[in-house]
């Protein structure tokens, strides 16, 4: 597995450059349309009563789920390639998907939890995504020339600043436009909110298919191992979720909510930043990085539909 893993790292996917800002434009179209559905009264209301919810929602998120994936890194590190144990912390450091609120729905959770969850995980993702990612990444690279023996040839090296000021554009910028705009014109939001949030999230998936499309080759070759590691990895985050959550006593409906935005990640937002040459330099294994984000974007959405589908058949008084 390793071996064939091997040359991945250094493969370049075949992404052109008017496609990469129509990818740009889309994450920003996904995450205005998120906005649409937050309301600033229940948010505040839910944050001033129940806390609890909001802070362990937060803490199994941008916490726990960097830490259980760099150990989990550990644990596969004769399995894995470098690029696939960062694109694995990548994708842990980032918030939640933009899909997460209509499974939390579907699974019968608290909606107001994950809305408010989402909104304030990409606002607080401009600090620690690049925070999370710079720590965790950095430890897995030390860690694994430790273990190898032999000098340190390699360090993380990416600009946190220009990381910093493409998270917020992205997701910041778009996430407050879209605040502004329900509260200023509510009438509209109603009429608007659904399409918007379906359009972008269907149009995101075609930019991952053409992204496999064009790359196919590669995909066929290496596709059995990344959908494995994928599926293992994906299914730690949802166990985080569900296991943070219960620790801490939170109730049965909250508690699907904190384990759907913990196991759904923001991979867009991780496979916008690795196509970015100013924060990701072509010394770090990119390819091993962009197969992890690009099928993340995938499974996680097949995996939140079923997970939210037995959720749905399940009565909340049993789990």
């Amino acid at each position: 597995m390793y071996e064939e893993l091997q040359a991945l790292d250094s493969i370049r996917i075949n992404f052109s450059e008017g496609g990469l800002v129509a990818l740009n434009i889309t994450l920003g179209i996904i995450m205005f349309g998120v906005a649409l559905g937050i309301r600033l009264r229940k948010f505040k209301t839910l944050f001033l009563k129940k806390p609890k919810m909001i802070l362990v929602g937060l803490l199994s998120q941008f916490i726990a789920l960097p830490a259980f994936t760099f150990l989990l890194t550990i644990i596969l590190k004769d399995y894995i390639t470098e690029g696939i144990a960062l694109g694995m912390i990548l994708v842990s450091a980032a918030p939640g998907g933009n899909i997460s609120n209509f499974i939390s729905s579907l699974a019968k959770g608290s909606v107001e939890l994950s809305i408010s969850l989402t909104a304030i995980a990409t606002l607080g993702a401009v600090i620690l995504t690049p925070f999370n990612f710079a720590f965790w990444g950095g430890l897995y690279i030390k860690y694994a020339h430790r273990v190898d023996g032999g000098e340190l040839l390699r360090t993380l090296e990416i600009d946190n600043l220009q990381m910093f000021q493409s998270v917020f554009i992205l997701l910041g910028i778009p996430l407050i436009l879209g605040m502004l705009f329900a509260w200023k014109y509510p009438k509209i939001t109603e009429k608007i909110k659904k399409p918007i949030q379906t359009v972008s999230v269907v149009i995101f998936l075609l930019f991952v298919i053409i992204a496999f499309a064009k790359n196919f080759d590669i995909f066929i070759l290496y596709i059995k191992w990344i959908t494995v590691i994928v599926l293992i990895h994906n299914a730690l985050a949802l166990l985080t979720g569900f296991s943070i959550a219960s620790m801490f006593g939170i109730k049965r409906r909250e508690r699907r909510s904190i384990t759907i935005e913990t196991g759904i990640q923001n991979s867009g937002l991780a496979l916008v930043l690795l196509f970015n040459p100013d924060i990701f330099p072509d010394s770090l294994p990119l390819g091993g990085m962009m197969f992890i984000a690009a099928w993340w974007g995938i499974w996680h959405m097949i995996s939140g539909l079923g997970l939210s589908y037995f959720f749905s058949k399940v009565p909340l008084k049993h789990f």
